[in-house]
């Protein structure tokens, strides 16, 4: 009995002095991520895990706008791969919008069309989206404007807003889902986000290769809202005005904030908001900036964020996926656990999937099910393609 009060107490010592170094490290947000991840029986992020941090509420707009019912609304089933697809990963949305109207929907595990969600990072295509209409309202110059205009220790860099938006930055985020120590999981459960982004220095040419980095689009939200200040007026705020409001977005939305004092939206990720409205920004996109009627995003923005920047790298432009699947042009926006919107101008379709699993990572730039949820869809519309 000695032996196990005496091992006990070792092991209370040590996590004592685990809990007190972890302070002393800074690593102290870990703990923040233990209780909100595995103490609620997950293993890492999750569709509605925004429910534990500080948010802010993008209300719906006032001139809701619905969208219109396809009058062939679910007249077709599932196909087989895509019903086995939509279970094995756990689809809580799919849509098909064929000529802007609503073409199938489905909905699963207790959620519906106005359950909010983690957009991941899909909200990286909406920063985007506002750092084109801060171009557009004189915010900010254009996309080659320098961000030491507005962070001054980045002068002597040659990094431009356009760099960050188009993932060519070359900062020396990390970016790992895995690592609890890096900046990606700081980033996600710390109480200073820019404190963490401001730590990134340029160890690369800027504007000269693509490299995927979260950090870019923190650090490009932080220079739009820097570029606002003139005009007191937040990220949050700006996103409404610019876009839920004119767009007709029917419900409203959260944008996660790093903390209570600090207020710092999380544009890398963490828009919580439907399938229907999420799909708002495919539309735009796909009718170069235009919704009825008005133009609320340059065209010349539009045409430049869904083409690639690179030859090398064609699977991305400025703040979007791309892809020639199926020998189409298809641009996207994309979350780490397989949330989608998925656009196919040529065709007028949009297909919005969300989710609490991605699939089987491949070669190619996409995982597994991205090409199954669009070979289905196709397979579904048949003829009315």
């Amino acid at each position: 009995m000695k032996r196990i009060k005496k091992f006990f107490k070792w092991v209370f010592a040590l996590v004592i002095v685990l809990v007190i170094g972890l302070y002393i490290t800074g690593y102290d947000y870990i703990f923040k991520g233990i209780w909100v991840v595995y103490l609620h029986g997950h293993t890492t992020a999750y569709i509605d895990d925004f429910k534990f941090f500080e948010t802010e509420k993008i209300a719906a707009s006032t001139d809701p706008q619905p969208w219109p019912i396809h009058k062939d609304y679910n007249t077709v089933e599932e196909t087989k791969a895509l019903s086995e697809m939509n279970d094995t990963l756990g689809t809580i949305a799919f849509l098909i919008i064929k000529n802007d109207s609503i073409w199938f929907e489905k909905y699963f595990d207790g959620f519906g069309k106005n359950s909010q969600t983690n957009s991941f990072s899909m909200a990286k295509s909406v920063t985007s989206a506002l750092l084109g209409k801060a171009i557009d309202d004189g915010f900010i110059k254009s996309l080659d404007q320098r961000v030491d205009d507005f962070y001054p220790q980045y002068a002597n860099t040659g990094l431009t807003v356009g760099d960050l938006s188009s993932m060519a930055s070359g900062l020396n985020w990390d970016e790992s889902y895995s690592n609890p120590f890096g900046m990606t999981a700081r980033a996600y459960y710390d109480a200073d986000l820019a404190k963490t982004i401001l730590k990134m220095k340029v160890v690369d040419s800027p504007g000269v290769r693509y490299e995927y980095l979260s950090g870019n689009t923190e650090l490009l939200a932080m220079v739009i809202q820097k570029s606002l200040q003139n005009a007191s007026i937040d990220l949050s705020t700006y996103l409404r005005e610019s876009f839920w409001q004119p767009m007709g977005f029917e419900q409203p939305a959260l944008w996660q904030v790093d903390d209570k004092e600090h207020r710092l939206v999380k544009a890398y990720c963490c828009i919580g908001s439907n399938a229907r409205d999420f799909a708002r920004f495919g539309k735009l996109y796909k009718d170069c900036g235009k919704w009825k009627g008005q133009q609320i995003l340059d065209s010349a923005f539009v045409a430049k964020s869904i083409t690639p920047r690179f030859a090398k790298s064609p699977e991305y432009g400025y703040g979007f996926w791309l892809s020639d699947f199926l020998g189409k042009n298809i641009f996207v926006m994309r979350g780490i656990l397989g949330q989608y919107v998925i656009v196919v101008p040529e065709d007028d379709v949009i297909i919005v999937r969300l989710g609490h699993q991605r699939g089987n990572k491949t070669d190619l730039p996409f995982s597994s099910d991205f090409y199954v949820y669009i070979d289905e869809a196709y397979k579904m519309l048949g003829k009315n393609q």
